[in-house]
């Protein structure tokens, strides 16, 4: 769930780990889905989508007015890195919302290449402060998912001492997607 206090609003973000939880998800009223493709996503024992299918999963997720969030959250290697052009331009013209990342290359590919994708930092970076909240916004995250370690004192603290135009993420049940 995320609260930008700029904004004042809140977004219940759902998992879609594959097409009956997207179809769930949107039909419980969630305003936001974040998914992964079958490369470059953490979430392994989902179902995940194809690549080919991604057009087709933003199109029918933006017809009920629901966000499309795609994790690109590994940690990557030089090979890649390199692939990752082809990748974020994909999403890119897929229409995808958003991306979720946890690599710093990955960031600087997703800022070079695909300038329409709004860049969320994963909480598979770990952050719990401030100082790093405010670098990672810096170097173009629009939105901080904080570590799952946080408490919500925490995260209030951290919501103080960052940027108002900085969003801020947390998981509202525990550890699990």
């Amino acid at each position: 769930m995320a609260r930008s206090s700029s904004q004042d609003t809140m977004e219940l973000l759902a998992p879609a780990g594959g097409w009956e939880q997207l179809e769930y998800a949107i039909h419980f009223g969630a305003d936001a889905v974040y998914l992964a493709s079958t490369r470059y996503g953490m979430r392994r024992r989902a179902d995940n989508f194809d690549e080919d299918e991604l057009p087709k999963v933003v199109e029918y997720a933006h017809a009920h007015g629901v966000d499309v969030h795609v994790t690109v959250n590994t940690m990557m290697t030089d090979e890649d890195i390199d692939d990752l052009h082809r990748y974020f331009a994909m999403l890119d013209e897929a229409g995808v919302d958003a991306v979720i990342i946890g690599d710093m290359g990955a960031l600087a590919v997703a800022r070079e290449v695909a300038p329409n994708l709004a860049i969320h930092l994963s909480t598979q970076a770990s952050c719990m402060n401030a100082e790093a909240a405010t670098l990672w916004h810096e170097l173009g995250a629009k939105r901080i998912v904080c570590a799952r370690e946080m408490s919500v004192d925490d995260i209030a603290a951290m919501r103080s001492a960052v940027p108002d135009e900085l969003e801020i993420e947390a998981f509202v049940h525990g550890a699990i997607c």
